[in-house]
């Protein structure tokens, strides 16, 4: 016997929640551009760009990009360009440039990530475990009508963004909507981390965590360096500049790596337990059906152990990108 809510999904996928041509607040739910929580019309089948118009959210993130570009001026010519050691520059800086990427490169498909589903471009589909976001306003009089519910037949309500909330769903109330496997509100990457997300956030603290190490590991070897020889040697900045910055430097690579690594290894948690952040602090007894570690960590990062796990590139289609910000609606209009 199936509990209500089992009962429920099974009746949702042959009755999709909104309709080609229905419309939920100020936009209509074919493909275009989210921002801030309000929905812009775009063409059809191109991809939806997700960004948060939260003032503390965009200030914390632009201090993430700052500090890692600081991090890579004081790396680069502080550090490696005047080291005289030509393969110890080229090695490290490409290594460390590298992952500087990498982790900024997550850090955007952290924060852009588009909860619209590319398989549903005119509907919506709440058993969809692709995508976390929940339309809103979707708990209307005339829909609950239409869905002909049994009697017995259970579904939940979120009275503040008035959305018909599915299992493991939880509502942010920055992003203003009902979030599908919340973890929890990053600001520092200004969006939900959620089912569709997780896997760039878990990149992001990663290579943050390994850019960190990293940046003590040069600045430990430039220290012990030009302790031997004079510090006008060792960099084209003043020896009090150039300890400074290497100062600031150590402070903040100790600072983020305590925090990322210590994210890192609560997300990897999460995911092996199959639980969410928030669940777990508010004691929630699972009523699904919890995954096994490697499922959950293939459900998260995608098939098979592989390096595509540790790609934040994976799934990026620069064609429909471009489609996005040049292929236009007559009368619609691209706004971010």
């Amino acid at each position: 016997m199936h509990s209500s809510n089992h009962r429920l999904r099974d009746m949702e996928q042959h009755h999709p929640l909104l309709s080609a041509g229905s419309d939920v607040e100020s936009g209509s739910l074919a493909a275009g551009v989210m921002v801030g929580g309000t929905h812009t019309d775009h063409t059809a089948g191109n991809r939806t760009l997700w960004f948060i118009q939260d003032s503390c959210g965009m200030v914390c993130a632009g201090m993430t990009w700052f500090l890692v570009l600081y991090a890579e001026f004081v790396v680069n010519f502080v550090m490696l360009l005047p080291a005289k050691n030509f393969w110890y520059s080229l090695l490290n800086g490409a290594t460390f440039n590298a992952l500087a990427v990498l982790a900024l490169a997550s850090h955007l498909r952290t924060m852009l990530s588009d909860p619209v589903s590319r398989r549903c471009v005119s509907i919506w589909n709440l058993c969809s475990t692709e995508y976390p976001s929940v339309p809103k306003g979707n708990a209307t009089k005339e829909y609950m009508e239409s869905l002909q519910l049994k009697p017995g037949e259970v579904i939940y309500k979120c009275p503040k963004c008035c959305s018909i909330k599915p299992e493991r769903a939880h509502h942010c109330s920055i992003c203003k909507r009902c979030i599908r496997k919340m973890d929890h509100h990053c600001p520092w990457v200004n969006n939900c981390v959620g089912e569709k997300n997780q896997r760039f956030f878990v990149l992001f603290t990663m290579y943050i965590a390994l850019i960190s190490a990293h940046a003590l590991g040069l600045s430990g070897m430039h220290f012990f360096t030009c302790i031997k020889v004079q510090w006008n040697e060792c960099s084209e900045f003043s020896p009090g500049v150039s300890v400074l910055l290497l100062i600031f430097l150590c402070l903040e690579a100790i600072l983020f790596l305590t925090f990322t690594a210590v994210m890192f290894g609560t997300q990897i948690h999460s995911i092996c337990n199959d639980e969410t952040e928030i669940e777990r602090l508010k004691n929630e007894k699972p009523t699904w059906e919890r995954r096994t570690r490697w499922d959950g960590m293939k459900a998260v990062f995608g098939g098979p152990p592989s390096l595509l796990w540790c790609n934040p590139f994976t799934g990026l289609h620069l064609r429909r990108l471009k489609r996005l910000t040049q292929a236009r609606r007559p009368g619609s209009e691209f706004s971010v």
